[in-house]
């Protein structure tokens, strides 16, 4: 077993190690999220975690790590009979990301079950996690399935494991850490809510601390145990202190002005439910405990703020984390003035009656990100809809534009909900919410052989191919007799996520006609329901003479936001190079994913021009992806009372269907577009 780097040799990451800390003091808290970019000490911090972290005793033999003094009286080993506990380690459990949910929250054995009526259950990750640490890695790219069983047994603090109506289930409450890139995508809000507190790392820009950084880390790798033995008086003094915090816990005094202060806070920013409140009391009870102290102050409330609400106040997924330190200074300030004697005002109904209402207002966000405002790049609520747009200068009607004549970006229009668009055919792409697919996880519509390990049993089926064997097999009894080769596996159908591919025409007919404001808005509603269904995104965009990749194929939903927010415009309209451009793109990750099919989303008015015999090329290029059977879909931007319909003939020419910016909303009059059109589909 390797050698933990020691926590107290981590240099700087003050946030990421008081986060992890307080948990360590008041496991009540509710788990830590650790965002940031790569190479920031996020695992190593994780995992040195468990060193910390006092023993547990535990119940001999358990495989559940009951507490013998109050044992599970559930628990599938029990029940336990009165015995001295034996201690051990706080285990750190890895939940990794492609895990199956057999491996997450354990497997019963069908065969014996049927044959023999006996639970011969094996314990998951969830068991061996119980009453110490569930770490997942990289958990914002975790399956959509493992996703919800996490969240019901965060919430229960139990797991189920039911089989066709054999069901076990068992004690799980753990510490849950996570730790993510937030340039791979973002995290389910369900989820997100569930962690206690958030930090946000990010390497130090400080040349004799980056120093430090590589002396020390190269130190352990050439000599793990000795580096750890330098590190271990102030490992034990750490133990002792989190020891000392959890003793003093319990005495912690949690006034009245404090509950206000935080009632009031959480109020102002506008966050969901209550349990931001609650855990904002946890952790600034925990804060007052770490630092020696029998009572919370106003500065345990504001650290706690900025620990527990970042991740909560955010509004739709293109919102950076943050808190406008300022806006949460006033409104402690605030409460605190009018907590002693107010009793008729309860400081509950005006929490913050100066402040901006808004809970993003567009200041510099104190979280270390470097995003301004929290808005993460893109306005999608702050009045981008209500402000003009910049109107290009020169000729406003010609379409085939000088290619200087580069205009600056425009903000986006308000963002709406959008009608399903979908791939045709039936899937066998990565767990998602947009096409038809082959899943693990979904509605029964059949019946196979298990091809490995079985995971859904089909119950019908499986009774149906051992009954006609029952008398060759000897059968005397009630119970039926079940082979191996008997048990059928069920085919479920359920929803993939897709390569959803954005080819944005930047040109200058977009932007003569003001029209840009309005696509912008467009595909910023199309990348927010492609964040909902779990899509990965890219995006091409062309103008001038040529396409660029604008952001190649992720699943960091808002970068390809905050990317389309900055896209300036201007020039004449190379749709046929658009169109390859997103052909190599898709010929690339075809290969790198093949299972994952793509949506080719052109936003566009139709116009081609610049170079020889521009329509043509572009009809060319139409006909390439066809070929391929690629699923497409035309966003037409042509306005005016005058229309052309080219956006109509591309459709045509990419074997796909062309709806209006009008008609892509979800509550328009206009008729569900429920698939798109792939070449080569049956009629």
């Amino acid at each position: 077993m390797s050698t933990p780097y020691p926590f107290t040799a981590i240099v700087g990451q003050d946030d990421l190690r008081l986060g992890l800390l307080l948990n360590a003091v008041s496991p009540a808290v509710g788990g830590v999220l650790v965002r940031g970019e790569k190479g920031t000490a996020k695992s190593t911090a994780v995992r040195a975690l468990a060193a910390l972290m006092p023993e547990v005793s535990v119940v001999p033999g358990c495989r559940f790590s009951c507490d013998p003094v109050s044992p599970d009286p559930a628990c599938p080993d029990g029940p336990h009979a009165e015995a001295a506990g034996v201690s051990r380690a706080a285990r750190t459990v890895e939940l990794p990301v492609g895990a199956s949910e057999d491996r997450l929250v354990g497997a019963l054995d069908i065969e014996r079950a049927l044959s023999e009526g006996v639970k011969a259950f094996e314990p998951g990750l969830l068991a061996d996690a119980h009453r110490g640490i569930l770490y997942v890695d990289e958990v914002n790219l975790l399956h959509d399935h493992l996703v919800d069983l996490l969240l019901d047994a965060a919430a229960m603090g139990a797991s189920y494991v039911e089989r066709e109506g054999v069901s076990v289930r068992h004690a799980a409450r753990f510490l849950l850490v996570g730790t993510m890139n937030p340039e791979e995508g973002e995290l389910r809000p369900q989820l997100l809510d569930r962690f206690g507190l958030t930090v946000e790392v990010a390497a130090s820009r400080d040349t004799d601390e980056r120093v430090e950084v590589v002396r020390r880390r190269l130190a352990y790798d050439d000599d793990p145990e000795g580096f750890t033995a330098r590190w271990a008086a102030e490992e034990e003094a750490l133990r002792e202190r989190i020891a000392a915090a959890r003793a003093l816990l319990p005495l912690v005094v949690l006034g009245d002005g404090v509950l206000r202060q935080i009632a009031a806070t959480c109020a102002a920013f506008e966050v969901d439910g209550m349990r931001a409140d609650i855990v904002m009391a946890r952790t600034a009870t925990a804060l007052a405990a770490w630092a020696g102290r029998e009572e919370v102050t106003a500065d345990d409330v504001r650290q706690a703020a900025l620990l527990a609400l970042p991740h909560r106040r955010r509004r739709n997924p293109f919102d950076a984390p943050g808190l406008d330190e300022d806006k949460l200074d006033q409104t402690l300030d605030e409460a605190g003035r009018q907590e002693p004697e107010e009793g008729e005002s309860g400081g509950g109904d005006q929490p913050d009656p100066d402040s901006d209402p808004d809970p993003d207002p567009g200041g510099s966000g104190p979280d270390g990100g470097g995003d301004d405002g929290g808005g993460g790049g893109v306005p999608p609520q702050g009045g981008a809809s209500d402000t003009p747009s910049q109107t290009p200068e020169g000729d406003p009607g010609a379409p085939g534009r000088s290619a200087g004549a580069e205009q600056q970006p425009v903000a986006s229009a308000e963002p709406f909900r959008t009608k399903m668009l979908s791939v045709p055919g039936l899937g066998e792409g990565a767990a998602g919410r947009r096409s038809r697919a082959r899943t693990e996880h979904g509605r029964t519509t059949g019946a196979r052989r298990p091809q490995g390990s079985l995971t859904k049993l089909h119950l019908a089926a499986t009774v149906q191919a051992a009954a006609p064997h029952q008398r060759s097999r000897g059968r005397s009894g009630r119970g039926l007799v079940v082979r191996r080769d008997d048990l059928r596996q069920a085919s479920r159908e359920g929803r993939e996520g897709n390569l959803v591919l954005f080819v944005v025409d930047a040109s200058g007919s977009m932007a003569a006609r003001q029209r840009m404001s309005a696509v912008k808005g467009a595909v910023l509603s199309l990348l927010l329901d492609a964040y909902q269904r779990r899509d990965k995104v890219g995006l091409v965009t062309f103008r001038g003479k040529e396409a660029e990749v604008a952001l190649p194929p992720t699943s960091s939903v808002d970068a390809a936001a905050s990317r389309l927010e900055s896209l300036p415009t201007g020039g004449r309209t190379p749709l046929a190079a658009g169109l390859l451009k997103a052909h190599d793109v898709l010929r690339v990750e075809r290969l790198r994913d093949p299972s994952r099919r793509p949506l080719l989303v052109v936003v566009t008015d139709g116009r081609a021009t610049g170079g020889p015999e521009p329509v043509a090329l572009a009809g060319r290029a139409g006909r390439l992806h066809r070929s391929e059977g690629t699923a497409s879909v035309v966003v037409d931007c042509e306005s005016g009372y005058v229309r052309l319909g080219l956006a109509g003939e591309l459709a045509r020419e990419l074997g796909g269907t062309a709806v209006t910016l009008d008609e892509l909303r979800a509550d328009s009059i206009a008729g569900l577009v429920k698939d798109v059109t792939a070449a080569g589909r049956a009629a």
